[in-house]
């Protein structure tokens, strides 16, 4: 992915560095790609997947970071990259509301070392990437790029935008209006029952991150094409990675599916792929798909 010198998001809270206290709740983490619902309920992998301690357009300005480590950073280039990636979501979500007549509200991206506080509750590194709705944040520690490509296997950085797009995926849901439907559905079924809706939240977000793929596909810089060889395969390898029966096979033996949250490996690389097939919203009703009928809760 070409994306050194594109326009940075201003939209940057900056917290790498931070000690944050661990008062209040602590949320719960379910693998790559989870979205916090604030105070009314947390999606939860099952088994024993919850308990794991690794979880899984516009002018070039500068990011307007929000920090208190001035010093050398690090993670530099991964701020820089995740600022960037940042700001063509913006883009792209803006267009579509745009051309749906909605207004859209662009969200935040913390970026945090080792613990952070979100109005979700204080979530730790283990949690992995997620967006917390009461403060329409999404929240990534930037290590989790390394995890990622080491512990998985899916490299690239066209792997962490999938990521990010993912969770930016659930902010649109929450602008969409799904989250609170599925947070009164919450309140009216079992855990058993709920799982199915959580996994298809999950798959939604990742035709969402589909369909940003799409849009970036035909968008240049400086006259060359944004997305490069490979890109699409290296998001696909990461959805790949972090479906629930591959993550269940591999750290307990095998596979308990009424536990699932966020989808089979094969689900969430379909759902990616349909979402860079159509590029538009019209094609990712994955509750309808699946004779799941939130209007009438």
């Amino acid at each position: 992915m070409k994306w050194r010198g594109g326009r940075q998001s201003a939209n940057i809270d900056d917290r790498t560095g931070r000690s944050s206290g661990s008062g209040g709740k602590l949320v719960a983490g379910g693998g790559i790609g989870t979205v916090i619902i604030a105070v009314l309920f947390f999606l939860l992998s099952g088994g024993d997947i919850g308990s794991l301690p690794d979880v899984l357009g516009g002018s070039n300005q500068a990011a307007n970071y929000q920090t208190e480590n001035v010093a050398t950073d690090a993670y530099t280039e991964e701020k820089e990259f995740s600022a960037v990636v940042f700001g063509h979501l913006e883009d792209y979500w803006q267009d579509v509301f745009q051309e749906r007549q909605e207004a859209y509200q662009d969200p935040t991206l913390v970026l945090f070392t080792d613990s952070v506080q979100s109005a979700c509750g204080y979530a730790t590194s283990q949690v992995g990437p997620f967006y917390c709705p009461a403060d329409e944040h999404v929240y990534l520690d930037l290590s989790f790029a390394n995890e990622l490509a080491s512990k998985y296997g899916a490299s690239g950085d066209f792997a962490m935008a999938y990521v990010i797009a993912h969770e930016v995926g659930h902010h649109v849901q929450n602008e969409l209006g799904i989250t609170q439907q599925l947070e009164k559905i919450r309140q009216q079924v079992s855990d058993t029952e709920y799982n199915e809706y959580s996994v298809r939240l999950e798959l939604q977000a990742d035709y969402l991150a589909g369909t940003f793929a799409k849009y970036l596909a035909g968008e240049t810089y400086q006259g060359q094409p944004i997305l490069e060889a490979g890109d699409i395969e290296e998001a696909i390898t990461a959805a790949n990675a972090i479906g629930d029966d591959t993550l269940q096979k591999e750290y307990q033996g095998y596979v308990v599916p009424d536990s699932f949250t966020h989808g089979t490996s094969a689900q969430r690389v379909a759902w990616f792929n349909r979402g860079y097939q159509y590029g538009d919203l019209s094609h990712g009703d994955t509750f309808k798909e699946n004779n799941l009928d939130l209007t009438n809760q």
